[in-house]
């Protein structure tokens, strides 16, 4: 197979992503939680799902404030994520099995933020790809969403994972043009509508990456989408789980200017290809940042 000598430029979505800082906080003794739920005056953490993958959290008021909510697991990792006042959020459990804290923040002033809630409790997974079998706050979908449907239609006849994967990269390909005007004015915190995309028939490469991975999800094929860099240089990637071989490492990957899709033959045998490796770099300078 000839080499492909792959670009590495960042996409804006992608900093999108990534550029979520960390608010200042003042953090409060977290609270110890058992009953699936923690509650206050102001908000609510349900994390009675969490065999299924994931929590639930709201803040339950009218406010005109900043709101953020963290998600730290067990590698400690911390996930940090925008906030709709009385609007239910759903956040992935993205790092396995163990304990996880949870903390609801209301912005103070500038970039200082108090927090207003927390709990820590304890993940066990039903499966330990249940989180990459549902939706969550940056791949948002039911039944109903259109691309969804279009999924069930292109996926009708296929038997297996990656050819499912194939249908549905090459449907988005087509189907999709990039919108550069939005890419040129798009804001920290975008968070793609799946619908308006889909009717729009144009989007950013984050727009991209939630239909891809909401149209997997939806045909029970497991999917990653994952955020990390070699180096200084960000990367996108969607690994995808087949029954046969497991997880395979950039089943559809992003280069910088692109989406792209592994050579299937390296899917059937369990391995990533050359140009994939490349791209997101060796054990030595590669890091998995974020995982969706």
């Amino acid at each position: 197979m000839r080499k492909k000598y792959i670009s590495v430029m960042i996409c804006i979505c992608l900093g999108l992503l990534l550029g979520i800082v960390s608010p200042a906080i003042s953090a409060k003794n977290v609270v110890a939680a058992g009953s699936g739920k923690e509650e206050n005056d102001e908000m609510c953490i349900d994390y009675s799902n969490q065999k299924k993958g994931y929590v639930r959290v709201k803040y339950k008021n009218s406010t005109e404030k900043k709101l953020k909510a963290q998600v730290k697991g067990p590698s400690d990792v911390v996930y940090t994520y925008d906030l709709k006042a009385k609007t239910w959020a759903k956040f992935p459990l993205t790092d396995g099995n163990g304990t996880y804290k949870v903390k609801v923040f209301k912005n103070v002033v500038g970039k200082s933020y108090a927090t207003v809630g927390a709990c820590e409790f304890s993940v066990k997974l039903s499966s330990s790809r249940a989180p990459f079998l549902t939706s969550n706050q940056y791949i948002d979908y039911t039944k109903k969403t259109k691309c969804v449907k279009k999924a069930k239609t292109l996926c009708k006849k296929s038997k297996t994972e990656m050819k499912k994967v194939k249908k549905i990269y090459k449907w988005t390909l087509k189907y999709f043009s990039y919108d550069r005007e939005k890419a040129k004015n798009v804001q920290s915190g975008y968070l793609p509508d799946l619908d308006k995309v889909y009717k729009a028939k144009k989007g950013i490469c984050f727009d991209y990456a939630a239909t891809m991975v909401a149209m997997l999800r939806s045909q029970k094929v497991a999917a990653k989408l994952v955020i990390g860099y070699a180096g200084s240089a960000y990367h996108a990637w969607i690994n995808v789980y087949t029954k046969k071989n497991g997880w395979i490492t950039g089943a559809i990957y992003f280069d910088g200017s692109k989406w792209n899709m592994m050579d299937p033959t390296f899917a059937d045998s369990g391995n990533s290809s050359k140009d994939i490796m490349n791209y997101i770099g060796d054990g030595s300078n590669y890091t998995a940042k974020y995982i969706y």
